[in-house]
C-alpha cells in the first residue's frame, strides 16, 4: 500500500469516526460504543461495530438504520454501510447475523425481504 493510499485511508477513517461522535453522542452517553470494524475505501464500504450497552439495547436497530442512512449522505466516499451490534455474531466473529448460529439481522426501511417484498422496518426516533 502506498503512502498516499494509507493517508487517504486514515483520513477517511478519521472522518467516519468523527461522524459517529458528532451524530451519535447518545451511544457513548448510554454506555455503548461504535467502532470501525472494516473499511474498504476502493469499494466505498464500511462496517461499523456497535458494542457495550448497544448489544442488548432495544433501539439499536433504529440506531443502525440512522447510521446507515446518514453516513452515505454525509460522507460521499461511502456507498455502503454495514452495521451490527454483535449480538447475532457467530462464534467466529462474523458480522450481520448470517452465521450458522441462526441469529436474525434487523431489517431496515427500503430493504427487500427474502420473500421479495419491501420491509417498512422501524423508524429512528431522531
Amino acid at each position: 500500500m502506498s503512502t498516499d493510499t494509507a493517508d487517504a485511508d486514515n483520513e477517511l477513517r478519521e472522518r467516519i469516526t468523527n461522524f459517529l461522535r458528532r451524530n451519535f453522542p447518545q451511544i457513548q452517553m448510554h454506555g455503548g460504543s461504535a467502532a470501525i470494524a472494516h473499511l474498504d475505501r476502493e469499494k466505498g464500504e464500511v462496517t461499523v461495530q456497535l458494542g457495550g450497552a448497544c448489544s442488548g439495547c432495544g433501539i439499536s436497530p433504529m440506531t443502525i438504520q440512522a447510521i446507515k442512512s446518514r453516513m452515505v449522505k454525509e460522507i460521499p466516499e461511502i456507498e455502503t454501510v454495514h452495521a451490527d451490534t454483535g449480538a447475532a455474531a457467530g462464534a467466529d466473529g462474523d458480522l450481520g447475523g448470517t452465521s450458522s448460529g441462526g441469529g436474525m439481522s434487523p431489517s431496515f426501511p427500503g430493504e427487500t425481504t427474502d420473500d421479495g417484498g419491501d420491509d417498512e422496518g422501524p423508524q429512528a426516533p431522531f
